[in-house]
């Protein structure tokens, strides 16, 4: 057999060179290598969280359009309820001068007073009495009495009936892009605008007609300016970036604070003017230029959002667009907010450049001090060499010396040279190692002392199992040999039924109880067959919302849910999706549903919520929550509650429901837990995994 060290370094025979080469490897090889990983971690990392910051804002940016079209809503229902308008609407000069001043206070640029027809009759913007304005779905929604709001696209004669400034103010020339659609259009004339419509009420609470009122969103600067000022505060963009808001029309961009040329103006104002125009003209904002071929077929294209780094203008930024869609739902334009990329950039590189810079320091300064280090190794390993080779040679008197090292490799030379006259300690370590195999023997006896505690533990376990099957076999064979005599029973109820004709009325109320006990029979062998063979009862497993399922399921307890005078309150925030049989899940919600309202006979409250299941900061899965304001549960009753056949209902319960339902759940290593107190009410709660575990008992 080769020599060990020979078989390792079949190239190198010096302990010197070995040396080196370990000295050597971890600041040559291993370190650069950490270096590359950490880079490129560290610039994967960084880009994610640009595209987390930015999807945050186009969130925010989304939300505040959500409030300005709500606001305009609710401006307008106050209009429409106003004693104002109830006093002006039989003068025709006294509404219209008031519909002006009001269109004026709550920031409108036209307001129209339609009939039920939604015939104009009054408008505040000077436009033709007389056209019909049904076909817009917030002025229908109007006249049906329910006020609503939302984004519309109007078309160029329609707004220069409305109004001619108005008209003016919405065409924009269009400046083509490189990297635009092709497109031969050179102006845009449409108009979009935040359109609302409110249901004009008369004292006697009939719908007389409605108010239509909208806002042009074409150049209006205030609204991305307001945008920008909320998303990108002072503090909200460091190192020299600038924050970008936008409105589109189509691709097109109709109001924003992109700049075409130069810095942001210190106090940008409005740029009004008609079509000629453009962009490059003010210098300022880039209106009527278009965005990319990409982020136009993705968006409105395809409906989805847009996250990541885009060209817009002239510079690259972290992007964020969003489809927006009319009253029609159609998309119509895009919601954008970005930020520029080179800050952040530049400071990715330096930080970078930096960590790299430390490595290569720290490595250099590493290698210099341990090739110090280990010509100290290097003497009495080669002196020890040369001895031991004299011992080897028959030379038993050669010895190492003093090798001016207290070192391992010292100790090592000393214990060498001591090796002749040790022969006495050589046998105590013997024994010592005798001791050891000893202390090794009672160890493993040990150990096999509990493997065998495990392996009676697990027959306990087979027996158990055992003992649970013949139970279940029993409980079917029951349910069978049940079955049997009530199909008897029901058809031979079907045969008197059908033989006594007319004559079966005087015993109607009879037959009918028959019919439900039979049925209640049937839902009882049902149970006890889930009971005992659940798996055949178990469905395959799917990705499930339990917000629709918890919603679904209120639907179907709502027979029940008639019978009693119980208000249900809802708070759904899990956004965690799990896999489980929806089925199954559905029959576990429904059960706990009903078992709250049955403890809610004389009334309250039923409470059903969601939220994400996290443990140490790790999301596991999902709560749902059931929860009454009954009489509570007994804390006698608590610790059987799960238990099968045992049941507090005695006119209506099996006592197999919660039962089976906690075999359902605990299926997918979930849990059910209870929290009751005596006249306060009970709370269920089911613990659902994301990823089931089928070889779990509890979570």
């Amino acid at each position: 057999m080769p020599p060990l060290v020979n078989s390792r370094w079949p190239a190198i025979r010096s302990v010197r060179a070995k040396l080196l080469l370990l000295v050597l490897l971890p600041s040559g090889v291993l370190l650069p290598a950490l270096i590359g990983v950490i880079v490129y971690w560290g610039n994967a990392a960084y880009d994610r969280l640009l595209i987390y910051k930015v999807n945050a804002e186009l969130v925010i940016a989304h939300q505040y359009l959500e409030r300005v079209i709500e606001g305009k809503k609710n401006s307008l229902s106050g209009l429409a309820g106003s004693a104002e308008l109830a006093l002006a609407r039989g003068h025709a000069a006294t509404l219209a001068s008031w519909m002006d001043r009001a269109a004026r206070r709550e920031g409108f640029d036209f307001v129209h007073l339609v009939d039920r027809n939604g015939t104009i009759v009054a408008t505040s913007s000077g436009a033709r009495q007389g056209g019909d304005l049904r076909h817009w779905p917030v002025v229908a929604a109007a006249l049906e009495g329910k006020a609503s709001a939302g984004l519309d696209i109007i078309e160029p004669a329609l707004l220069e009936d409305l109004s001619p400034p108005l008209a003016r103010r919405a065409s924009l020339r269009v400046i083509q892009t490189p990297s635009a659609a092709l497109d031969d259009k050179r102006v845009e004339s449409r108009g979009m605008v935040v359109h609302a419509g409110a249901p004009v009420i008369d004292a006697s609470g009939e719908i007389v007609g409605a108010l239509n009122a909208g806002v042009l969103l074409n150049r209006n600067l205030d609204f991305v300016d307001n945008i920008n000022s909320i998303v990108y505060t002072e503090a909200a963009l460091p190192l020299g970036s600038r924050g970008t808001a936008t409105l589109f029309l189509d691709d097109v961009r109709i109001a924003t604070n992109v700049r075409m040329f130069g810095a942001l103006p210190e106090n940008p104002e409005d740029v009004a003017g008609d079509a000629e125009t453009t962009a490059h003209e003010h210098g300022d904002r880039a209106l009527g230029t278009r965005v990319s071929l990409a982020v136009r077929d993705k968006v409105l294209g395809e409906g989805k959002v847009w996250l990541d780094r885009a060209f817009v203008v002239n510079d690259w930024y972290v992007s964020g667009y969003e489809p927006l869609r009319d009253s029609f739902g159609k998309r119509v334009g895009m919601l954008y907010v970005g930020f520029l990329e080179q800050p952040f950039s530049d400071v990715k590189r330096n930080i970078l450049a930096s960590i790299i810079a430390l490595f290569a320091v720290f490595t250099l300064t590493v290698s210099i001090i341990s090739l110090r280090r280990a010509r100290a190794v290097f003497r009495p390993i080669e002196r020890m060499d040369a001895a031991i080779s004299e011992v080897v040679s028959g030379n038993a008197l050669a010895r190492v010396g003093g090798v001016g090292s207290d070192d391992e490799i010292g100790r090592l030379a000393e214990h060498f040279d001591r090796l002749l006259d040790t022969l006495d300690r050589r046998s105590a370590e013997l024994r010592e190692l005798n001791a050891a195999l000893d202390q090794k023997v009672v160890d493993r006896t040990r150990e096999l002392a509990q493997a065998n505690a495990e392996l009676r533990s697990a027959q306990q376990n087979l027996v158990r199992s055992e003992k649970l099957a013949a139970i279940g076999q029993l409980t079917a064979g029951v349910a069978h040999e049940i079955n049997n005599p009530i199909a008897v029973m029901q058809g031979n109820l079907d045969v008197m039924r059908e033989a006594l004709g007319p004559g079966a009325d005087a015993v109607r109320t009879e037959m009918r109880l028959l019919d439900q006990q039979i049925d209640r029979i049937r839902l009882i062998v049902t149970k006890l067959l889930q009971f005992a063979r659940p798996d055949e009862f178990a469905g395959y497993v799917e990705d499930v919302d339990v917000n629709g399922v918890l919603s679904d399921s209120l639907v179907l307890v709502r027979p029940e849910l008639r019978k009693v005078s119980v208000s249900v309150r809802q708070d759904f925030r899990a956004v965690q999706v799990v896999r489980i049989n929806r089925n199954e899940l559905q029959q576990v919600l429904i059960n706990l549903m009903v078992n709250a309202l049955h403890a809610m006979e004389n009334g309250g409250t039923m409470t059903l919520m969601s939220e994400d299941w996290i443990e140490d900061g790790v999301t596991r899965g999902v709560r749902i929550g059931v929860l009454d304001t009954g009489g509570g549960i007994n804390p006698e009753h608590l610790e059987r509650l799960f238990d099968p056949f045992f049941t507090t209902k005695r006119a209506r319960g099996t006592g197999l429901g919660l039962s089976i339902s906690l075999s359902l759940v605990d299926r997918y290593g979930g849990t059910i837990t209870v929290d009751s107190r005596l006249g306060e009410g009970s709370r269920f709660t089911v613990w659902l995994l994301s990823e089931p575990r089928f070889d779990s008992q509890t979570p």
